[in-house]
C-alpha cells in the first residue's frame, strides 16, 4: 500500500478524532502517562511544549498529528493509552510521506519516537495501536 496515497484519509480522520473539545477521564489519564514519558526527557534538557493532542485509538486505524519541525532541533514525541489498549507505537514521517529513522521507546501502553530533522519543515507523527482495544491516548512531544 502506498502511505502517501493514505495521508488525505488519515489527515481528516485523524482530525475527527483528536478534534473533540473537551477530555474523558481516559485521555486525562493518557494524558498523565504520556507526560510521565516525557518527564524523563526533561533530564536531558529537553523541554515539554506547551499542548497536546487526545483522542481515540482504534485497531488498524492510525492516529496522525501534522508538526512543524525545525533543522537543528532535536524531538521526542510521547504517547500514553489506557486498557483496554495494551500496547501502541510512534511513528514519524516527513511531508512526503516518508518514514523518517527514529529513536524509540516501547513500554507497552507508552511509547516515544525521537529525532533531529535535517530539514525544517511540515512533519507527520502517527500513533499505532499495536495490540489490545480501542483505547484513549494522549500525544506530547518535547524539543531542545
Amino acid at each position: 500500500m502506498n502511505r502517501s496515497l493514505t495521508f488525505p484519509c488519515i489527515l481528516v480522520l485523524a482530525a475527527a478524532i483528536i478534534s473533540s473539545s473537551a477530555e474523558t477521564d481516559n485521555e486525562i489519564e493518557a494524558r498523565k502517562s504520556a507526560l510521565d514519558v516525557a518527564g524523563a526527557f526533561t533530564n536531558d534538557g529537553f523541554k515539554i511544549r506547551d499542548g497536546h493532542w487526545c483522542g481515540t485509538l482504534k485497531p488498524q486505524t492510525h492516529a496522525l498529528v501534522a508538526v512543524n519541525l525545525y533543522a537543528g532541533n532535536q524531538y521526542w514525541f510521547s504517547v500514553g493509552a489506557t486498557e483496554p489498549a495494551k500496547k501502541v507505537a510512534v511513528s514519524v514521517y516527513d511531508e512526503a510521506g516518508n518514514r523518517v529513522t527514529t529513536e524509540s521507546y516501547d513500554a507497552g501502553d507508552k511509547a516515544a519516537a525521537g529525532f533531529s530533522p535535517a530539514n525544517s519543515g511540515q512533519y507527520f507523527v502517527s500513533v499505532d495501536l499495536v495490540d489490545g482495544q480501542e483505547g484513549s491516548f494522549c500525544l506530547v512531544y518535547s524539543y531542545k
